[in-house]
């Protein structure tokens, strides 16, 4: 087939994806901002999009479809440009995330059109008001909430089916969005994740860690409150003190990926590291910015327990990527995480809001991980069943393909 992937941030959730169809035989092409320098094996062109800025007076609720759609624009006259040099997909595969979806079907209506369905905003029930100390709360901010879903409702509406990665995420579309998505998880490399003895993680400081030590790991790709940043924090001093040989490594910028940005200036990273910075011992605290990716496997393989929190939101591959490797993994209770996560079976669960309690069960995993071997050896059984990139995911997203390209 001649598949045709979109994603401003490409190869995005398609990272194995696109090398695999290669592979296979097909005819692999991708679209990206042109802002986007990662490199990949899939021949990929890049449209230029500089939006013009929003007023927020003139748009109200709209300002969000207005910027979206104007890249939907910009990305079907890219397309355009292609049809006219004699470029025809059989199947196109986009993220609905940015709008670049959004008017692919006016450009090669004969395509098939999957859109990756990852998320579908909510005036209740997810991410908006969850948390009333940091985001604003109120019938006005389910209002603007609701009308953030407009470009990714017309973009699976205009598909011929959508495809989510966990059930939940598929769960917050409405039933008539829901019934044409179909749930396939990225994918996890069980076996480049497999425990490695013989893995080492080395400091900023030079120090080395390995297989064994007392490490605890929080991993995200911004420190930010959407993934708990700032409950993690707050519960690091009584751990910190009563594990006196424990390392904390803690993975991601200082950029907001989700929500917004504190209304008193700087950085979510540095306003919660300085809430509770006299209360640790800051040398045994470890910011490493962002890793690549053998960086961040050496980590994980490396941890003896890894924390995860986040709001009723996307999940995150480290998560699923910490069980595949045998790490204890604490998630807050969640429902992103209880989807992957049941509580003394092959992981542990605590509330999200509860500091002391997040405090208590990172202390007792770091102390005692023989008594959660169980745990650990279920949570990797888990994923290489129900996650594993080779045996089961990538084999049911060619499928999928190969269903849309057949009609």
């Amino acid at each position: 087939m001649k598949l045709l992937f979109v994603h401003q941030n490409y190869p995005g959730q398609f990272l194995y994806l696109g090398p695999e169809m290669q592979r296979l035989g097909h005819d692999v092409r991708a679209i990206t901002d042109a802002t986007n320098k990662a490199e990949t094996p899939v021949p990929t062109r890049r449209y230029s999009f500089k939006p013009e800025p929003v007023d927020p007076k003139a748009t109200r609720l709209g300002r969000n479809y207005t910027t979206m759609s104007d890249r939907g624009v910009v990305v079907a006259r890219f397309a355009r440009a292609m049809r006219d040099q004699g470029y025809v997909p059989d199947v196109i595969f986009g993220h609905s995330g940015w709008g670049e979806t959004l008017f692919l079907k006016e450009v090669w209506p004969e395509a098939k059109l999957l859109v990756y369905a990852e998320f579908y905003y909510r005036g209740t029930g997810a991410d908006s008001g969850f948390d009333a100390e940091l985001q604003e709360c109120g019938f006005d901010q389910t209002l603007i909430a609701q009308g953030r879903a407009a470009y990714l409702a017309q973009a699976l509406a205009h598909a011929d089916a959508g495809l989510s990665p966990t059930e939940w995420q598929a769960s917050t579309h409405p039933p008539a969005l829901r019934r044409q998505t179909e749930v396939i998880f990225d994918g996890v490399d069980c076996d480049r994740l497999a425990p490695n003895p013989a893995a080492r993680f080395t400091l900023p400081d030079g120090r080395r860690l390995a297989p064994g030590d007392e490490v605890l790991t929080f991993i995200n790709r911004n420190l930010e409150p959407y993934r708990g940043y700032h409950i993690f924090m707050r519960a690091l001093p009584d751990v910190m003190a009563a594990r006196p040989d424990a390392q904390v490594v803690i993975v991601g910028g200082t950029e907001v990926g989700y929500g917004r940005s504190p209304q008193q200036g700087g950085t979510w990273k540095d306003l919660i590291l300085d809430e509770v910075k006299d209360r640790l011992d800051l040398g045994r605290v470890h910011f490493v910015g962002k890793l690549t990716y053998d960086r961040l496997v050496d980590l994980i393989h490396v941890s003896r327990v890894h924390a995860y929190l986040t709001y009723p939101f996307v999940l995150s591959w480290s998560m699923v990527e910490s069980l595949a490797a045998g790490t204890l993994v604490v998630g807050s209770r969640t429902a992103p995480v209880r989807e992957v996560i049941e509580n003394g079976v092959n992981g542990r669960l605590v509330d999200f809001f509860d500091v002391p309690g997040w405090s208590a069960a990172l202390t007792e995993a770091l102390a005692k991980p023989e008594a959660d071997d169980h745990m650990r050896k279920a949570a990797r059984a888990m994923v290489r069943e129900r996650y594993d990139l080779r045996s089961v995911c990538l084999p049911k997203q060619i499928n999928l393909l190969t269903r849309l390209a057949r009609g």
